[in-house]
């Protein structure tokens, strides 16, 4: 049976600390199939409440929203079910980082996976939550976060204040791109 720990290892590494921002956050068919075939049999389960014991711990909590919210975006990219259970991880964040705390105790690289249901919610509010948990990172004395984490929080948050939704997942949903979604998606770097 998989563990906390396991899903923990497999995305850090022993100590949680190093930052893979090129392997967590750019596409790739090979760390896509390694996520499908470790753990891709956690997600309906999780998604359906079966592993929320898990968020008792900060630990588990990081490890079970790995597999609510960024697992999801690997197994499923493109499609609908990248974003299936959005919903249910923002719920275990906000048990986790507003009720329990429990990002304190963790290094920043870590803490940033507590904060992503955030910064992925198409709801303003959520995103100013998000910009206010990673700003709460730049200084940190010990687990300080890239800038470019804290930036893509703002950057997030600027096109759902401007769009109220994020336009790169319009194709996805099946939903109709305004001209003005259009029009940003045509520039360099636009989506996320």
């Amino acid at each position: 049976m998989t563990a906390p720990a396991d899903i923990l290892d497999f995305w850090f590494g022993p100590d949680l600390a190093p930052w893979q921002l090129q392997r967590w956050f750019r596409p790739d068919p090979a760390f896509d199939g390694a996520c499908r075939d470790r753990f891709g049999d956690l997600l309906a389960p999780a998604r359906d409440g079966a592993l929320d014991g898990w968020a008792a711990t900060p630990h588990g909590a990081l490890a079970l929203l790995l597999v609510l919210d960024q697992f999801p975006r690997n197994l499923h990219r493109g499609t609908p079910l990248a974003f299936a259970s959005d919903h249910h991880a923002r719920a275990i964040a906000r048990q986790a980082v507003l009720r329990d705390r429990m990002d304190l105790g963790l290094p920043a690289s870590a803490r940033c996976f507590l904060y992503l249901p955030f910064e992925h919610a198409e709801d303003l509010g959520c995103q100013d939550l998000s910009v206010a948990l990673f700003e709460g990172l730049r200084d940190d004395p010990v687990h300080a976060a890239p800038a470019a984490s804290i930036a893509y929080a703002w950057a997030h948050r600027a096109v759902i204040r401007r769009f109220g939704r994020f336009p790169h997942r319009n194709a996805a949903l099946g939903r109709a791109t305004t001209p003005a979604e259009a029009a940003y998606l045509a520039q360099p770097g636009a989506g996320f």
